[in-house]
């Protein structure tokens, strides 16, 4: 991997994130050339990416701004190879309160983004979506080839970028690559995410609270989704697809807790809360991937099983325990 990406120049759009943070890590080591898109904040704050690989060479350089401006988005994108497009606001609930926000990030950002490539003829653009946008699943497993159903702004923002990813394939032939990770999760995730929800509560508090426990998930651990978009930028001939990252694997809400309260070892009650249910015809209640096709064109498989991933996730939290409010519901 390390000779594909000697003297490659790269951008990543949300390297401050969960996932951005991780994939800088692993392009660093590997020998690329960063240019890692961050969202401007008065805090001059890059989220996880003070924690990565020793910039020792200038491998990295980080560029503040806003995915909505476009001149932003050019100048980041000048001179890059690859792109890899991970930028996002991804909340969920948050999406519910600020639709509008969240629309234009998600679908002007992604259109800002399409525009730099296209002008500068980048060699590859991996775009990110997520598994939200194929809604409640009507079949199982779920294949690519599912229907996309916006049932949040979130879900449906993320269907436009998507698309708009896809006419930008067929319509100017730009090279395109989308990747669709299932509930990805590990160290430096937030409690935005029901897994780290879990651990804080789980560590510090008496009783865990969460909305739906029947829903189920695929769970992906962080290390198996990055090696899921390094081959998504490497691979060749599967430019304008899209590929399932999940392990095809489900598991409940409410089994997940008692699973990671195992874990850690303590005597925890777990309850609904009202305020953390989505609106029922909202919710998602089953998202399993189905993914053959990154098996069979990507070369991807995940490595990392649920207990290990959990445990890798519980060790990170229990020691970083200073960036987590375990009594606050994070929208």
């Amino acid at each position: 991997m390390t000779s594909f990406w000697s003297n490659k120049h790269v951008l990543v759009t949300g390297a401050d994130g969960f996932i951005g943070s991780h994939l800088v890590d692993v392009l660093g080591k590997a020998g690329a050339s960063v240019r890692a898109f961050v969202r401007y904040n008065s805090r001059a704050s890059t989220g996880f990416l003070h924690k990565t690989y020793p910039d020792k060479n200038g491998q990295i350089e980080i560029i503040a701004g806003d995915l909505r401006d476009c001149d932003a988005v050019r100048q980041a994108t000048k001179g890059c190879d690859v792109v890899f497009h991970l930028g996002a606001l991804i909340g969920i609930p948050y999406s519910y309160f600020h639709p509008r926000e969240v629309v234009e990030t998600n679908l002007m950002g992604t259109l800002n983004v399409l525009i730099a490539c296209r002008n500068f003829d980048v060699n590859r653009l991996v775009h990110t979506s997520t598994s939200e946008v194929y809604g409640t699943a009507l079949r199982t497993p779920i294949d690519e080839g599912h229907p996309l159903q916006g049932q949040s702004p979130y879900s449906a923002s993320k269907i436009g970028a998507d698309k708009l990813v896809e006419s930008f394939y067929r319509s100017y032939s730009l090279p395109t690559v989308t990747i669709r990770p299932f509930n990805t999760y590990g160290p430096r995730q937030s409690t935005r995410a029901v897994i780290p929800t879990i651990i804080t509560q789980a560590l510090n508090e008496n009783i865990v609270r969460l909305g739906n426990l029947k829903t189920t998930r695929d769970f992906t651990f962080v290390d198996d989704t990055v090696a899921g978009f390094i081959k998504g930028a490497q691979v060749e001939e599967i430019e304008g697809g899209t590929y399932n990252l999940g392990t095809g694997s489900g598991l409940s809400i409410g089994e997940l807790a008692k699973l990671i309260i195992n874990e850690v070892g303590r005597p925890v009650k777990i309850v609904v809360d009202e305020k953390r249910l989505r609106p029922e015809k909202s919710e998602v209640f089953q998202l399993l991937s189905d993914n053959s096709l990154a098996r069979e064109k990507l070369n991807w498989l995940p490595k990392i099983d649920l207990k290990t991933g959990l445990r890798k996730t519980i060790d990170w939290v229990e020691k970083n325990q200073e960036l987590y409010k375990s009594d606050n519901y994070h929208v």
